[in-house]
Formats: structure tokens, C-alpha cells, sequence
């Protein structure tokens, strides 16, 4: 199922301009934003993101547990393409955004005991699943779990890696070879400090994943 050359980046807990227009200029898929006021990349509450030079970006809203009247209010001011569900929300809410026009995805958060069964009720009302070191935070861990337990998921919705991705690590994704994987998620495993991202160290992945994809291709 994995296309190297189709693997996608998402850069996570952005919140400062500079840094932001800095990692754009990377070319990221994705950028995620964090709405959670006890996460140490918090974006504020007044939070908002010009149009100019990040159209190309698609913008998603990270949330824990807050209700949809928040994300949608919060969507509306910084005009998100995708919301990204990081605590215990329900079906029935992921169901309800995803009617409200968002792309969804949904976060669990994996250990070597995790039970993907979990994951088929929501397989219907998503279009992406994001699997995450389980932590004593909301993501943000700073560490990778054992990716060898993807294995038991059954790779019907596509997925973002997360989990302390760095340039240490990044070359290992091609133990994931026939799995479902649409993106990286990249976020603690690169920072100077909580929100602010090192470029040099995140330029280490975009490289290593522009070689994957091109090994692949002329193989």
C-alpha cells in the first residue's frame, strides 16, 4: 500500500510567524496548529495565520476533548482544511465534523498493548487515522513507540506516523513497506524548544524522505 514517493510531511505545534514562514519555506503537506491550553505549544488564544505564503499548506486544527462549537468557532477564525482529533472524542462527534465538511482525523495514541480493533468504529467517519507514542501527554512525547505493532493494523484508512520522528530515526520508515502510511507527522523530534522548530534538523527529513521516494521510484 505505501508509495514512498506519495509519503507526506506534516510539521506539528507551529505557532510563531517567523519560524512558521521559515518551515513553509520546506515545502510541508501539512501544518498542524494546537488549540489544547495545557500543551506547551499552545498557539494562544487570539491566535491567527495570514494567507500569504501558506496557501499552499493545508492547515489543521489540533484539539483534545473540546467540543464542536469550539472547533468549528476556532475553524471559521483561521480557516482550517482538516481538524485533527487528539483526545477521547466519540464517534458520533468525529461523525459530525466530517458532515460539517472537515477532513478528520482521528489520533490514538499506541503502546505494545494497543488493541487496533478500536479503530474500526471510527473507520467510516474519518479519512485519516494518526497513530501517536501513548504518553503522559496529549502528544508531544518527544519518543517513537514500536512501530513494528502497525503490523496489526488492518491499513483500511490511511494513516499519519507520529511519535518522536527525527532525523535519527526518520530512515526507519522503510520498515513500513505495504502499510497504509500517508504521512509523517513531525513535531518534538525537531525543536530548538516546545513550538519553535529547528529547520536545519527538519530539512534532515524532508532530505531523507525525498531520497526514500526517489530510491523507490527508479527501482
Amino acid at each position: 500500500m505505501i508509495a514512498a514517493e506519495k509519503i507526506k510531511i506534516k510539521v506539528c505545534g507551529m505557532r510563531d510567524a517567523n519560524n512558521i514562514t521559515q518551515v513553509i519555506t520546506l515545502g510541508p503537506d501539512y501544518m498542524g496548529f494546537i488549540f489544547y491550553p495545557p500543551s506547551p505549544r499552545y498557539v494562544g488564544a487570539d491566535f491567527q495565520l495570514s494567507d500569504e505564503g501558506t496557501k499552499p499548506v493545508v492547515r489543521v486544527g489540533v484539539f483534545v476533548n473540546a467540543d464542536n462549537e469550539e472547533i468549528l468557532r476556532q475553524s471559521r477564525i483561521v480557516r482550517f482544511d482538516h481538524v485533527q482529533l487528539h483526545g477521547n472524542e466519540g464517534v458520533q462527534q468525529a461523525a459530525a465534523l466530517k458532515d460539517s465538511g472537515f477532513k478528520v482525523i482521528k489520533v490514538f495514541s499506541v503502546d505494545d498493548e494497543f488493541d487496533f480493533n478500536v479503530t474500526k468504529q471510527f473507520a467510516p467517519f474519518v479519512d485519516f487515522f494518526l497513530f501517536d507514542t501513548r504518553g503522559k501527554l496529549y502528544g508531544g512525547n518527544a519518543r517513537a513507540f514500536n512501530w513494528n505493532v502497525l503490523r496489526r493494523y488492518d491499513q483500511d484508512v490511511p494513516f499519519f506516523l507520529s511519535g518522536g520522528i527525527s532525523p535519527e530515526n526518520v530512515n526507519d520508515i522503510a520498515s513500513l513497506e505495504g502499510m497504509n502510511l500517508h504521512a509523517l507527522d513531525v513535531n518534538s523530534g525537531v525543536e530548538e524548544a516546545p513550538g519553535l522548530k529547528d529547520v536545519n534538523r527538519l530539512k534532515s527529513i524532508f532530505d531523507a524522505v525525498d531520497k526514500i521516494r526517489m530510491k523507490r521510484i527508479t527501482q
